[in-house]
């Protein structure tokens, strides 16, 4: 069974590489990742093992929080905690600039008053700085108390460094206050309240930040939230009820004025407008609908009046659905983020270590215990790995956004970490390169035996309304096009696997494919070199007998997608190798692949074999991305290392894919390969400033450097490195936002 959870308290990488770890270690437990960004647990278990009830008392029991309610008022909880570390912050600042002032302007030859004068009023100059402290500490009460349960528990954080480090300073500045009401005024200049409170409004304000940069990731999910009218007009008993969107079941008749939004998916049954579905699609240009045609829920009606069929209402809606998708790509952890995890597990008490390493030799070395003291405390402030926990579930979120708002549904973050590295692009041709319905493309008649084109396509129309090929339903197609009228048919039959026959006024009609023909002794001289160079470009061939007289060609292909072409030529010029895959036979499927310009054809392949041919590649060292929108396409798509399903396909090849191109259209894959290329690229730099930091700012809080002269990094000093650390590595990720991605 698998479970989503919304952990609260965590503040670092290893609040989540340790939630992670210790459930894993459980009975039952087959995995458990953890996205600090999202804030999740994905977990799936053994009910027989282990219940949820166990897990969640757990996660407690590790010092962190269960949020229930996983509903869509998440993103104003988020919008909450911001402004709650706004005020925290704004609190924290209005005691401390005082300390500061206090404590510290005797070093920079500024005046104090004389009544917190340090040497001519010490014990006013300690009790004030103690008062103004308290608030200060009382503000940084949460980080206290994720720190000292996660200590506890023996499974240190970044909450835990800065309790050590702001708490030590405290406790010391306490014991030193004590000393000053004693009588031993010399103490007074042993304070390190400023430390305390000037890292803990640091610190917050970093919070602060962070939340606000993280909350612009998840945007596209708010946005996507925000699309769906709250409201819907559903038709009851006769009459137009108003009604909350909670309350349209499946086969309410709802009903959509010019200008309003539909409220859930469903198919018109009354009506037709022009629908702007740019909003899940990224298309601009709205499509028309008419009676039949199937409408997403949160689409525009941008005129018309329609009444339609709902049937899918709530969770189950394309919009649900879509979002449902984004999350789960975002909580999805992918195999380079496992490096900054390892990492941070064993990072903090390597920290804790470090700084009380450091401070032991400072104090032998320099036996100043100020000096000794002030080292320890930025070691575990400037260490926090909150930046190496941040740089890779950030990227994912911005990038999975920026997919949604082209019409790219990214299932998850490791098919976006592997899609750069793809080589071999294999497409389907039906309904992938074309379109996927046929149409007729060429029309030509003998005048000896029908008077214009009109006239044919008369008796043709007529006679394939009884058939339900899907060459007849083009034919169809085409009539009303042109908008031809049709006669009555009698003694109407199909002809499994060559074509149809009817009678109109008396005359005896054929319609059928070469084999038809010569079943019934026909002659096709007179249409073969037509016909031959007709099959010859891809099309498929229809001869229209009159009375046992030839009177005229039809030829019938599924069209090539206006896009297809430069597509893969796009994806040609990125170095990647295209395939056309196709059960059609090799003529067809070789006149398709030379018209868009692929590198190879494998024609002729049966439904089953298509994910055998994708794994011939894969074992040929390639890596395969596959696309496609039909049943048969499923497994392929499931092979393939990376799977890309056409939105307008079926349900099954969506399922089994990693990517869903919404508007169907293949310029997307070329953008798609070029936002998962930017987003490795952009974690890359994340991670390598993340640990670059680390390492260049660790010695320096050592005081490594100070030993042969150099530089020396203040607590305070500490604090702001370590808090824009982390903010400037979701800046970094922001930056993909403005990436182009043709």
């Amino acid at each position: 069974m698998e479970k989503v959870l919304k952990i609260t308290g965590m503040t670092c990488a290893a609040c989540s590489s340790s939630i992670e770890k210790s459930l894993s270690r459980k009975k039952g437990v087959n995995s458990a990742v953890v996205n600090l960004s999202t804030e999740k647990l994905t977990i799936n278990f053994n009910e027989e093992d282990i219940t949820i009830n166990q897990i969640e008392a757990y996660i407690v029991k590790l010092g962190y929080g269960i949020d229930k309610s996983l509903d869509d008022n998440y993103y104003e909880r988020e919008s909450d905690f911001i402004r709650k570390m706004m005020i925290r912050f704004i609190l924290s600042i209005v005691f401390t600039i005082p300390l500061l002032y206090i404590s510290m302007a005797h070093m920079f030859s500024y005046k104090v008053i004389d009544f917190f004068d340090h040497m001519k009023n010490p014990l006013n100059f300690t009790i004030i700085q103690l008062i103004l402290v308290i608030p200060v500490m009382l503000t940084g009460f949460p980080f206290f108390k994720k720190g000292i349960k996660s200590l506890i528990s023996l499974k240190p954080n970044m909450d835990s460094l800065i309790t050590i480090g702001t708490f030590a300073a405290f406790l010391y500045s306490l014991y030193e206050t004590i000393g000053v009401i004693l009588g031993d005024h010399s103490k007074a200049m042993n304070l390190y309240y400023e430390s305390s409170a000037t890292i803990l409004t640091l610190i917050t304000f970093g919070k602060y930040l962070e939340g606000i940069t993280k909350g612009k990731t998840s945007k596209a999910i708010k946005k996507l939230m925000g699309l769906s009218p709250k409201t819907a007009l559903i038709e009851r008993d006769g009459n137009e009820v108003e009604v909350s969107i909670d309350e349209v079941k499946v086969s309410d008749i709802v009903i959509v004025k010019s200008g309003d939004k539909f409220p859930v998916d469903g198919e018109i049954i009354y009506g037709s407008c022009l629908v702007d579905e740019s909003m899940l699609t990224g298309e601009s240009i709205p499509v028309q609908k008419k009676k039949s045609d199937s409408v997403i829920g949160a689409s525009i009606n941008k005129n018309g009046f329609v009444k339609y069929r709902a049937t899918k209402v709530g969770d189950n809606t394309t919009l649900s659905q879509i979002i449902k998708l984004v999350e789960e790509a975002q909580n999805n952890k992918p195999k380079i983020s496992k490096l900054a995890d390892t990492v941070s597990y064993y990072f903090v008490p390597t920290i804790i270590l470090i700084a009380t390493i450091s401070f032991i030799f400072w104090i032998i070395y320099m036996k100043n215990f100020g000096f000794a003291f002030s080292i320890f405390v930025s070691v575990l402030v400037i260490a926090c790995p909150c930046a190496l926990g941040l740089a890779t579930p950030t990227s994912i979120m911005v990038s999975t956004g920026i997919g949604a708002e082209n019409g790219i549904l990214i299932k998850s973050g490791e098919a976006l970490e592997d899609a750069h590295k793809i080589n071999v692009v294999v497409l389907d041709k039906t309904g992938t390169i074309t379109e996927g319905k046929p149409k007729v493309t060429d029309l030509i008649i003998d005048k000896d035996v029908f008077e214009n084109d009109e006239d044919m396509i008369k008796y043709v129309t007529s006679i394939e309304k009884g058939s339900e090929h899907p060459l007849g339903d083009a034919i169809l197609e085409y009539g009303r096009e042109k908008n031809v009228g049709t006669l009555n048919v009698e003694n109407f039959k199909a002809i499994e696997g060559m074509g149809v026959y009817g009678e109109v006024n008396g005359r005896k009609i054929f319609i059928g494919n070469k084999k038809l023909l010569d079943v019934n002794h026909i002659s096709t001289d007179k249409f073969k070199d037509v016909s031959d160079n007709l099959s010859m470009h891809g099309k498929t061939t229809m001869f229209v007998v009159m009375d046992g007289v030839v009177g005229g060609v039809f030829s019938v292909s599924d069209t090539v997608k206006k896009s297809s072409k430069e597509a893969i030529s796009r994806l040609k010029s990125m170095g990647i190798k295209v395939i056309m895959l196709t059960g059609d036979n090799s003529k067809t499927a070789i006149a398709i692949g030379k018209q868009v310009g692929v590198d190879d054809v494998i024609s002729d392949v049966l439904p089953k074999d298509k994910s055998h041919e994708v794994q011939k590649l894969k074992d040929m060292g390639c890596k395969v991305c596959m696309v496609g929108d039909g049943i048969n396409d499923a497994p392929a798509l499931m092979n393939a290392n990376i799977g890309i399903a056409i939105g307008s396909g079926t349900d099954i090849a969506i399922e089994s894919s990693s990517v869903i191109l919404m508007k169907s259209d293949l310029m997307d894959i070329p953008k798609f390969l070029k936002l998962s290329k930017n987003t490795i690229g952009n974690i890359k730099q994340n991670l390598f400033w993340a640990f670059l930091y680390n390492v260049i700012g660790i010695p320096i809080a050592m005081g490594v450097f100070y030993l042969f002269g150099g530089i020396l990094l203040n607590p305070m000093i500490a604090a702001i490195a370590m808090s824009f650390s982390s903010v400037s590595v979701v800046i970094n990720a922001l930056r993909l936002k403005f990436i182009k991605l043709i």
